[in-house]
């Protein structure tokens, strides 16, 4: 059940998950990641209701974002969902009433709602939280990852570093390297560069980097990145064959993959419908829930 907390409490959670000297990844990679999860588990469920666009975005928005909304049949504005807090407890601790202080309400409106007499509950998780932890939690370790693949990137571009002794063997160089840059398939130079007039010594070097192949890990990085996005979508009900044993996955492998993927989803989708059936039961309403990769549906295939 849902325990509002101030601003203390909410610092020292946050301290223990993440403790604040640690600053691994990038605010805009962290920004970015949570958006796209958050589009990605809005994907997996599909809800019927009377609001569409900006207005069924904000209800997805809510339920993920907070884990319940409250259903309100408003004399100025009908039938209407809001953010809500919720207060009280019945036999079983249940919230029994809800208040939602909306701007837009006339200031006659009453703010305190009871609930099952004047609105009702939709909630997405049988806690009352919603799935922004998880959200969070992948966002976390893609942005960290996405840092560390770029600098494995920038680190693994490696020119040609030639070190020359005298302005005639730097000038040489560089109109060498031009006329290979050209296509051209031969290249003459004076030989009498090869060697300094006063110590006899070489007029240039070159600083190599051995093992260059060895030292690149963006392929592993890439591919972990595959194997966090593949956890991520097993966590919010989107099936998906894992690259490391896509040629090699057998039918009964492939079930189970489908039946993981979808567990935690179901009991969304199953808070969701219970919820709608007390909300159609009291507003007149037909709202339901479903989950898109329903492997019930599909018999068990992925995509169906």
């Amino acid at each position: 059940m849902y325990l509002p907390m101030n601003y203390e409490k909410i610092n020292c959670i946050t301290g223990h998950y993440q403790p604040s000297p640690v600053k691994a990844y990038n605010n805009q990679y962290f920004a970015y990641w949570v958006r796209a999860l958050f589009q990605r588990a809005q994907s997996a469920i599909i809800l019927d209701i009377p609001w569409s666009g900006a207005e069924r975005d904000f209800m997805y928005y809510c339920l993920f974002k907070y884990g319940y909304v409250g259903i309100f049949n408003i004399d100025e504005y009908g039938l209407i969902f809001n953010p809500c807090s919720l207060g009280g407890f019945d036999i079983y601790y249940q919230p029994t009433y809800s208040i939602c202080n909306n701007p837009k309400f006339k200031s006659t409106q009453k703010t305190r709602f009871e609930i099952h007499e004047d609105c009702e509950i939709l909630k997405l998780t049988p806690d009352y939280f919603g799935i922004w932890d998880i959200i969070e939690h992948y966002a976390f370790k893609l942005a960290s990852l996405e840092g560390a693949t770029d600098m494995s990137i920038i680190n693994n571009k490696f020119a040609y570093i030639l070190a020359a002794r005298t302005k005639a063997a730097a000038e040489a160089l560089k109109k060498i390297f031009d006329k290979v840059n050209k296509g051209e398939p031969t290249v003459v130079f004076d030989k009498r560069l090869l060697n300094d007039p006063q110590d006899k010594d070489i007029p240039f070097q070159f600083l190599e980097r051995p093992n260059l192949k060895n030292s690149y890990i963006t392929t592993d990085q890439l591919n972990d990145m595959s194997t966090l996005l593949n956890m991520y979508d097993s966590e919010i009900g989107i099936p998906s064959l894992p690259y490391q044993k896509k040629e090699r996955l057998v039918t009964s492998e492939a079930e189970s993959r489908v039946m993981d993927a979808t567990s935690r989803a179901t009991v969304w989708n199953t808070c969701l419908n219970e919820s709608f059936d007390i909300i159609n039961a009291h507003f007149g309403t037909t709202m339901s829930s479903k989950l898109r990769f329903n492997p019930e549906e599909t018999g068990g295939a992925l995509y169906g």
